[in-house]
């Protein structure tokens, strides 16, 4: 009697409108191309724990790594439409979508890692971001340090002269084929997934990538010379799509971006750690390890920097502000 009498009470309050149901939990896609054993993939999983967490479980994040969603430039094509959430975007991507983002991929364009770590935290750097979000809605909520790019191939690369003629798989943007071109390599887009048969088959001579990238994709196993040629300080963005953001309060804008820079800092000091040892780690599995002539490699770079044939597409004052970052 006592349970039908209870019943009856739920169904009137219901009919009246007075009981609250439980809050749906709203999934979110997050989608990279990295492995996940490497740094940027568990901070991803970290920052979509703690995201639950400080929304009290309002957003559940699921994280798909190793092109599980696409290639760079798939995911980057799904993002307006809301089929994918949040990403990992490489600069050379929102640079190709938001041209003036692209000089901070430039070869040789920082003179060292604090050159770059001034920018990440510089109001050009915000500029930057705060033009791609008016271009296209997306917000980059963080910038995490990537790595170093270096180029592996099967012989030593001492000198621009070595590379000439040289198949080079590099990235679909634009900056990464500006370095092959000016070192008188041929630049061969291949996606990211793709890119260790295409070196084992040999229908590329070579590839550029940070060394933890190198060991995280094993690309040593079908290249024999590490060359350190350092020419790319490379950036991840961290980007929420624009259908995501419109939907956010401020409170929630407030806690993604927190958590995803919080995730950022970390990711990018384990690469930069990682960097530090494995020179040492490749001479172990027998692989050659080279240090080029650095001022050939940068001198060949520089004389193309502001070249729009090469793909240059700033202004010389955008140029000349990146280089005044301290």
């Amino acid at each position: 009697m006592r349970k039908q009498s209870f019943l009856c009470i739920i169904a009137v309050l219901a009919i009246l409108g007075l009981v609250v149901p439980a809050m749906a939990q709203t999934k979110l896609k997050f989608a990279h191309v990295y492995e996940t054993s490497e740094p940027f993939h568990k901070e991803a999983v970290w920052a979509a724990g703690e995201i639950a967490k400080r929304t009290n479980n309002k957003y559940q994040v699921d994280v798909f790594p190793a092109s599980a969603l696409g290639n760079e430039q798939q995911i980057t094509q799904a993002m307006p439409l809301g089929t994918i959430d949040m990403a990992y975007i490489g600069a050379g991507f929102v640079g190709a979508t938001y041209k003036p983002f692209s000089i901070v991929n430039a070869p040789y364009i920082w003179r060292d890692f604090d050159h770059w770590k001034a920018y990440s935290g510089s109001k050009f750097f915000a500029e930057l971001a705060d033009g791609y979000f008016q271009a296209t809605g997306h917000k980059i909520v963080a910038l995490t340090y990537y790595g170093a790019r270096h180029t592996t191939a099967n012989k030593a690369l001492n000198t621009p002269a070595d590379m000439k003629g040289m198949k080079l798989r590099v990235p679909q943007a634009p900056m990464y084929m500006m370095y092959a071109k000016a070192m008188g390599a041929n630049p061969t887009p291949i996606a990211f997934a793709e890119v260790y048969l295409a070196l084992q088959n040999k229908t590329v001579d070579g590839q550029e990538n940070p060394l933890p990238t190198i060991q995280a994709k094993k690309f040593y196993e079908v290249q024999s010379h590490i060359n350190l040629t350092g020419h790319i300080l490379d950036n991840l963005t961290t980007v929420i799509g624009s259908p995501l953001w419109k939907k956010l309060t401020d409170q929630e804008k407030k806690v993604f971006e927190e958590v995803f820079k919080e995730a950022s800092a970390r990711a990018g000091a384990a690469i930069r750690e990682s960097e530090q040892k494995l020179a040492d780690w490749f001479k172990q599995q027998g692989k050659t390890v080279v240090m080029p002539d650095l001022k050939a490699f940068r001198q060949a770079a520089v004389k193309v920097h502001n070249d729009a044939s090469y793909g240059a597409v700033w202004t010389k004052d955008l140029y000349d502000r990146l280089q005044a970052v301290k």
